[in-house]
């Protein structure tokens, strides 16, 4: 079972992209985000014709997240769980595919430490905290994949000098990864990787992506049964090429039945 988020930067955009990536990998559940398009503009039908059911949570022109799979899609939240202060933005929506609880979310990108953009991030990761603590349980199968626009560690960006004291680097946004942990996830992709260099992100600008100069801030969290499920996971590199890719790349898990 292939679990895959992809932070695709406009679906309309890159809809050609994601369909020729989805006939070739044919992964069993692909988290969108940064959709950018209203629901009713989601294009469901085409991902029927490719033998998936799709859901999703939009707002039209920004953030925007979507599950789709071909395991079965069902028990689905759009937006945090029952009791907890609704999100203002179209950027968390989960769901059950063959018996694992996923979360696709687009973690707010927090701008600047001075910006109150920032704290809205905090606060709305202390609410994903929430969310997992009405939604379901860490005894359970659960994924929490998707954009969180944090390095876990200085290892995950390709200059930790130039980004101090900036957003995703910051000891408050740590904390919050380490909240997660503490409930009970754990970064499936550096259980099978610990090299550093190893990113998902990198800016159109200056060439980025060919110097190497990137972060990793997808990820893809799992409890421990899914951790113990994990074959491997991978950053899909080849998907960053090309014409007018997205600055994200796929990174993908794999679980054993």
């Amino acid at each position: 079972m292939r679990i895959v988020t992809w932070n695709v930067n406009s679906l309309k955009a890159r809809l050609p992209r994601v369909t020729e990536w989805i006939e070739e990998v044919r992964p069993e559940v692909l988290c969108l985000q940064e959709t950018k398009m209203a629901d009713e503009a989601f294009p469901a039908l085409h991902f029927e014709e490719l033998g998936y059911t799709g859901a999703h949570f939009g707002q039209g022109r920004w953030n925007g997240v979507a599950i789709i799979s071909r395991v079965g899609l069902d028990d689905v939240v759009a937006n945090f769980a029952d009791g907890i202060e609704p999100d203002t933005e179209a950027r968390i929506i989960t769901a059950t595919c063959a018996g694992v609880r996923v979360s696709s979310v687009y973690v707010p990108n927090g701008r600047a430490v001075d910006d109150p953009h920032y704290e809205y991030k905090l606060d709305w990761l202390d609410r994903l905290v929430a969310h997992l603590e009405r939604d379901t349980s860490p005894s359970a199968d659960v994924v929490v994949t998707g954009d969180f626009n944090i390095a876990p560690t200085d290892a995950d960006v390709f200059d930790p000098a130039m980004l101090d004291g900036g957003t995703h680097v910051t000891p408050a946004e740590r904390d919050r990864l380490a909240a997660l942990a503490d409930w009970g996830l754990t970064d499936l992709f550096r259980g099978h990787h610990t090299a550093d260099g190893l990113y998902s992100w990198w800016d159109y600008r200056s060439g980025s992506f060919h110097k190497g100069h990137g972060m990793r801030i997808d990820l893809s969290l799992g409890t421990a049964s899914v951790a113990k499920r994990c074959r491997w996971s991978v950053v899909d590199r080849n998907a960053r090429k090309g014409e007018s890719p997205s600055d994200h790349a796929p990174v993908i898990v794999e679980l054993a039945d």
